[in-house]
């Protein structure tokens, strides 16, 4: 029987651990998008702007990507570190803004807390109906 003992209680460490070992960074947090508004721009024929928050829980990474769009970012809470190809990477606190142009691809963005989460304001004006955003390989 206490040969039994230590088997079981490495049986219930390797099973308690097995969750953790399992996730990849492909499981980290993902960024939560609620949209706030859309309307079409009769000014800009074809052309509608959208209106969205992101909050990115700690730890949170957005894959490569890019908008067809001018993306304009204002942060609300937290910080967040943003970059698009060519660029350099920055990190952004609430009250300060950001900006990608429709040919931009976002290399970087992520929450800069892995405590503390973060959300920002976006403001993309873009063609009416196309995607929020396109995956780049």
């Amino acid at each position: 029987m206490t040969a039994i003992r230590p088997l079981v209680c490495l049986t219930a460490l390797l099973c308690s651990a097995l969750p953790a070992l399992a996730h990849s960074p492909a499981d980290a947090a993902q960024a939560r998008v609620r949209e706030l508004m859309t309307r079409p721009l009769p000014d800009l024929p074809g052309k509608e702007a959208l209106l969205l928050t992101v909050e990115y829980p700690p730890g949170a990474v957005d894959p490569v990507h890019r908008h067809d769009a001018h993306g304009f970012i204002y942060v609300l809470e937290g910080s967040i570190v943003m970059a698009v190809r060519g660029g350099r990477e920055v990190t952004l606190s609430a009250g300060q803004t950001f900006y990608e142009g429709p040919d931009d691809v976002h290399t970087v963005g992520r929450n800069a807390s892995a405590t503390r989460p973060a959300k920002f304001l976006v403001l993309l004006v873009k063609p009416q109906g196309a995607p929020v955003l396109t995956p780049v390989e």
